[in-house]
């Protein structure tokens, strides 16, 4: 159970030097464990606040392989039964400040185009704060791209999934079972293009009397728009593993500028000794902005389909004339 998270004080913008940094932090230690001194300053964002019984304070900090803090690294820490009791980021300057539970913990911590870290914290009592000092994170091995020249997706192991909003209440789930994808990758992958089509009226989710509404004119309307294609020629290094992959999206007639948020996840060698690369991505679209404006109201103005919706995509490629004997 988390007590309390405490984010560190920020003073502007302005990053301080280590030795300031040490000091302000050491400064709101004091502060949480001195109750009375706490309790007897109305001043601070950190007044009134104390630690409770059987609980303790963890500190550390995360830095870069040059030694600077690293904002927004995600951590987690879990107890011996593998539970999480917190999680989070870190703040600007790279601090984590907890109010925990006493007891050992397995503290696991990863940011883009690092090494995860993971090691142990042990919280005890006593009025002594738990500092994990200084947590260095390791840039994470490059993964290798494909070699330039044409690839194909591979269907058999790529899903085109999405989900919508249900009455307010839940998510419904589908996929489309049939489409085909090209990509040309260039000397460098900021040079390469790609162009999928996908039959809309494979959509499924499960239940026919909704796909076959979702086939109908309130929505993707097959029998006038039987696909809809997404091309792109702009492949962008986010850092690490992750690329931003903008493109033109044509749905029910109309194009947009769409953005997928992809992680490459590298290449392997598959079970018939094919070359096999994999990407992941993900990406919003509002269903409006393709005139799919078929809507029910409920009562309290309460949508049956909601407005937005979540694209998740799983792909696989091969070389472009791959033959496979299990697809």
């Amino acid at each position: 159970m988390l007590y309390q998270l405490v984010p560190l004080p920020m003073r502007g913008a302005r990053l301080y030097s280590n030795e300031r940094q040490h000091r302000g932090t050491q400064t709101v230690i004091s502060r949480l464990l001195g109750r009375q001194t706490t309790a007897n300053h109305g001043k601070g964002p950190l007044s009134g606040i104390a630690v409770p019984p059987h609980a303790g304070l963890l500190t550390f900090r995360v830095l870069d392989p040059l030694g600077e803090p690293l904002g927004e690294a995600k951590y987690t820490l879990s107890d011996s039964g593998g539970r999480k009791v917190v999680k989070g980021e870190t703040d600007p300057f790279g601090w984590v400040i907890a109010v925990v539970p006493l007891g050992d913990y397995r503290l696991s911590i990863s940011s883009d185009g690092y090494t995860p870290y993971r090691g142990d914290a042990s919280v005890h009592g006593g009025g002594t704060p738990t500092a994990l000092g200084d947590i260095s994170l390791h840039p994470a091995p490059n993964l290798p791209l494909p070699e330039p020249g044409e690839w194909e997706v591979e269907a058999a192991h790529t899903r085109i999934g999405f989900s919508a909003r249900h009455i307010g209440l839940g998510r419904v789930y589908g996929s489309f079972g049939n489409f085909a994808g090209a990509i040309r990758i260039g000397n460098t992958m900021e040079h390469s293009a790609m162009h999928v089509v996908i039959d809309t009226a494979s959509i499924d989710t499960k239940v026919r009397m909704r796909d076959n509404h979702l086939r109908s004119a309130d929505f993707l309307d097959v029998e006038r728009f039987p696909t809809l294609e997404f091309y792109s020629d702009r492949f962008t290094h986010r850092g690490g593993h992750n690329w931003a992959i903008t493109g033109a999206l044509t749905l029910h007639g109309v194009t947009r500028t769409v953005t997928l948020d992809a992680q490459y996840n590298g290449i392997r060698v598959g079970m018939e000794g094919e070359t096999r690369g994999a990407v992941r991505a993900t990406t919003e679209l509002h269903r409006e902005d393709y005139t799919i404006n078929w809507q029910t109201m409920l009562a309290r103005n309460i949508a049956v389909v909601g407005s937005s919706i979540n694209v998740d995509l799983d792909i696989q490629i091969v070389p472009k004339g791959t033959e496979l004997e299990f697809k």
